[in-house]
């Protein structure tokens, strides 16, 4: 096993184990992807990675984190998203999507308007949404505490949006469920306050992540892959933390999930995080071996040598990179020529090997 090896999910098996991991774009338009996307995802895959992540896209309008982020929640985004599978699939790479829902953390600008700062219902956005009633941070606006039927709601609009993903063409779909958005805000002590049953205790607070996914599952084939992205620690006293996390991935191995994508942070804007050179990768080893279910490593990897070392070591079955691959769009290329294997060159591209 190594790091341009093929990696066999259910019915789909990736080129390498190299994944993109979503990154917001902030470029569409009522929710719709367009040909910045198109052109952005496509590279990544000319460039040979195995698998294409599209970037957090919101089930519901008010779970986009931004009026500029990807959506599903309706019919007429599918066919424009299926426009970008067809540009990664073509391109040699198999292409997932994220189904996201910003809770508390949504409405706000893109990063390069007023450096994401909140944006008022006045002035184009919403009222967000969340467990309890409690902002992210000073200057958020407080989010409305969902109830019950609310919470129904959102777990209906995850398996509409895991249906219009299946009709786009995705052969990976993944859950958020990290970075201080709503299913993590209801899995923290620190941001979930109710009393009902959906808080309190750890089987309490992780009860909607089961439903989320025991929903999409139920429109997700059996024979594609179902990922769950996880923060594995709040990196704060009496938040969430990495023996929940690997409890959660005990939960879920069986209703259907195939791969935790280990990440952290994000729901206490005050943490302090030791970030340094895979300093998430010790999370996918832990929920890897203790929960027994394949993870995926994230987190400033950003060498060939230090990618293959996470696979050929069983920290995790699949490394997905971020600044990176923005950095570096033909990763997997250059990773290729310097661990001397057969690289996944486009055949267009042969003679510059």
């Amino acid at each position: 096993m190594n790091l341009l090896s093929p990696l066999a999910l259910r019915s789909v098996t990736l080129r390498n184990r190299i994944g993109m991991s979503p990154m917001c774009q902030y470029s569409a338009v009522d929710g719709r992807v367009g040909d910045w996307h198109l052109a952005h995802y496509a590279s990544r895959a000319v460039g040979g990675v195995g698998l294409v992540l599209v970037e957090a896209s919101g089930v519901q309008a008010r779970g986009r984190i931004s009026p500029a982020d990807v959506g599903i929640w309706e019919d007429g985004q599918v066919e424009p998203l299926a426009r970008v599978v067809r540009g990664i699939v073509e391109n040699g790479a198999t292409a997932g999507i994220q189904l996201a829902h910003a809770g508390r953390k949504a409405s706000v600008r893109a990063p390069w308007d007023q450096g994401g700062a909140p944006l008022l219902p006045g002035d184009g956005g919403w009222v967000p949404v969340a467990p309890s009633a409690l902002p992210f941070a000073d200057g958020h606006a407080t989010p409305a505490p969902l109830s019950e039927e609310g919470v129904a709601e959102v777990i209906r609009s995850f398996a509409a949006a895991a249906r219009r993903a299946l009709s786009a063409g995705f052969q990976v779909a993944e859950v958020h469920a990290a970075h201080g958005y709503l299913l993590h805000e209801f899995l923290s002590p620190l941001s979930n306050r109710r009393t009902d049953r959906y808080g309190g205790s750890l089987e309490n607070r992780t009860r909607i992540v089961r439903e989320v996914v025991e929903a999409v599952r139920r429109e997700w084939p059996d024979r594609l892959p179902l990922f769950l992205r996880v923060s594995c620690t709040d990196w704060t006293d009496g938040g969430w933390d990495l023996p929940q996390t690997v409890e959660l991935a005990r939960q879920v191995g069986p209703l259907g999930v195939d791969v935790v994508d280990c990440s952290s942070g994000g729901n206490v804007a005050t943490a302090r995080i030791p970030a340094g050179p895979g300093y998430q990768v010790p999370f996918a080893e832990s929920i890897r071996r203790d929960a027994a279910i394949a993870t995926a490593a994230v987190g400033l990897i950003t060498s060939p040598a230090q990618a293959e070392t996470v696979i050929r070591s069983g920290q995790a079955d699949l490394v997905l990179l971020g600044r990176e691959l923005l950095r570096e769009p033909y990763f997997p290329l250059r990773a290729a020529r310097e661990l001397g294997v057969e690289g996944p060159w486009p055949r267009q591209y042969l003679r510059a090997r």
